[in-house]
């Protein structure tokens, strides 16, 4: 029996059928046309539905593993990568041996390129792919959890409704993902948090280490011993430009204004579309060493994810200029990792927050900025630590 088979990644057998049945989804055809042709869809759609068909049956042709698939998927992040980032760095793999799993843990700016960067950057230093956690939330469409499960994604159900539904939702995941990483060896993504972090504060919601944990073996291992296996590597993806800042400071203007924010119809699938066609500028991923060691709760092993993740965060000059711009302080330059800033980012900086409405800048702003405070409040409780 399939303990996994709602939630889990496509295997390489049901990789050919699912396709074929994305390839004839109304639905999908309609949406890839509206993004990709929106002139001639909106003109002639009845041409571009058959062409289009065609198109993506081409490609598709001869796919029958989940390594044929991604290896399509990386042709279109390597376009992504050179037409709408300015450079793309890695650092700490050295870290981390090649042939082991790991639970990467990230902080969580993006919707889809988040993993999908880490992925890459994986990829390119010869290790394995990662399956993805992505919550049901954002697969309203029946075909977008098919390419998502065929591109190693495993489904979070955030939609359980009811204490015992979400009970058993919780268990199923945690389960999943200690036979992924300790079973079949495969490693995972996950990132810190349910939703993003939409102002810039990167933080580890200990409810998401709670529900690992529901998998701890308790009469065989403490938590200690079922955290160091899991082998927990703390990631920091750092975009230079953040697409859908604008988009961002507009949801937190209202929430701080109105009390809610509420979202349009697929309104995440068309961040995802933004995210990806969106200029990133320089983008860095930094891995962290796995953490070990002795934790009493998941508060501590997500108080020391958050220690990591903010420390090797890699500062842009956009973050740099924010935060002088809202505080006028100069404390930034005593920083380890300190990003030399020019005119032409000033220049820059001025041309993006120029495009943005007024009364979404000051919001905007400060989500550049909060990782340079974040570091600096890092450095100041390690000086109270270090004194006491």
């Amino acid at each position: 029996m399939d303990t996994f088979a709602e939630i889990r990644p496509y295997h390489d057998d049901e990789v050919a059928p699912v396709l074929a049945k994305l390839l004839v989804d109304p639905e999908m055809l309609n949406i890839i046309a509206s993004l990709r042709l929106p002139r001639l869809n909106r003109a002639l759609p009845w041409l571009v539905r058959p062409l289009l068909r065609w198109y993506l049956g081409r490609e598709m042709k001869g796919i029958s593993t989940v390594a044929d698939f991604q290896w399509v998927v990386k042709s279109y992040m390597d376009a992504m990568i050179e037409g709408h980032t300015t450079s793309f760095q890695v650092s700490g793999l050295e870290q981390l041996e090649s042939d082991h799993a790991y639970l990467y843990i990230s902080n969580h700016r993006d919707i889809a390129l988040d993993p999908a960067f880490v992925n890459y950057a994986l990829y390119h230093h010869e290790r394995d792919t990662v399956r993805i956690a992505i919550g049901d939330n954002l697969l309203s469409k029946p075909f977008a959890a098919d390419l998502m499960r065929l591109n190693k994604s495993f489904i979070v159900r955030r939609s359980a409704r009811g204490p015992r539904q979400m009970l058993a939702a919780f268990r199923q995941l945690a389960s999943y993902i200690r036979f992924s990483l300790l079973e079949e060896r495969s490693s995972i993504w996950i990132a810190q948090r349910e939703g993003r972090a939409k102002d810039g504060n990167d933080a580890t919601e200990a409810a998401v280490i709670k529900m690992i944990g529901m998998a701890q073996n308790k009469p065989d291992e403490s938590f200690s011993e079922y955290v160091n296996k899991l082998n927990i590597v703390p990631v920091s993806i750092s975009y230079e430009w953040d697409p859908l800042d604008a988009a961002k400071a507009q949801e937190l203007v209202h929430i701080a204004r109105d009390g809610a924010y509420q979202k349009a119809e697929h309104e995440d699938l068309k961040s995802i579309a933004v995210g990806i066609v969106g200029d990133k500028g320089n983008v860095h991923v930094a891995f962290g060493a796995p953490i070990k060691g002795e934790f009493s709760d998941a508060a501590a092993v997500a108080a020391r994810l958050d220690e990591i993740i903010i420390d090797q965060y890699r500062l842009h000059p956009s973050n740099v200029i924010a935060y002088q711009r809202l505080y006028q302080d100069d404390s930034w330059q005593n920083l380890s990792q300190v990003p030399a800033v020019n005119a032409a980012d000033h220049a820059a900086f001025e041309a993006r927050f120029s495009q943005m409405p007024a009364e979404y800048r000051g919001k905007a702003m400060e989500i550049y900025a909060n990782p340079v405070r974040n570091q600096l409040r890092s450095v100041d409780l390690r000086i109270v630590d270090e004194a006491l």
